[in-house]
């Protein structure tokens, strides 16, 4: 036997240390893998997103094209669907967002016959000219968002908005 007994008081010290120990090591290692994960994901190849509409069936009425890609939230996958007003402007492919300025409704491509050849938002009558810019005098108090535009073997890909430049 050992004559450096441990007496009552310091193995009371030492496990409730223990435990403390392994408590705080329990409630920390969440912590520090949620704050270290996103950082050691893999990020996705590109931005653009390819869709089912051909290139040569775009004429320079808008039409309106729906496509869908994943989203990660976290550690949450969805598929998202939004859909985008897209036309010729001469040689380029403008691709408009369907969602108003005013209050995020969706706008139509000649909704109101009153109006033609512009996009109308039915919530509250605003206006938008063929090129995404806010008819004065109506709610939208600035023009439609814009999709980065590429091609891929005849088909049309779309990318994250931008701010509009034609208006």
């Amino acid at each position: 036997m050992s004559n450096n007994r441990v007496t009552r008081r310091q193995f009371l010290t030492y496990t409730i240390t223990g435990v403390g120990g392994f408590m705080a090591a329990g409630m920390l290692m969440p912590m520090v893998r949620f704050a270290i994960d996103p950082v050691l994901q893999t990020k996705a190849e590109g931005n653009l997103v390819l869709t089912s509409q051909k290139i040569a069936d775009i004429t320079d009425v808008p039409v309106k094209v729906d496509f869908t890609f994943e989203q990660t939230d976290g550690w949450y996958k969805s598929d998202v669907t939004e859909a985008a007003w897209v036309y010729h402007d001469g040689n380029e492919i403008v691709a408009l967002s369907p969602v108003c300025k005013h209050l995020g409704c969706t706008v139509n491509w000649e909704g109101d016959p009153a109006h033609a050849n512009q996009f109308f938002c039915a919530c509250h009558a605003g206006r938008y000219e063929k090129n995404g810019k806010n008819v004065k005098g109506t709610p939208p108090l600035g023009p439609l968002d814009q999709y980065e535009v590429a091609e891929k073997d005849g088909y049309l890909m779309l990318g994250k908005k931008i701010a509009n430049t034609f208006s």
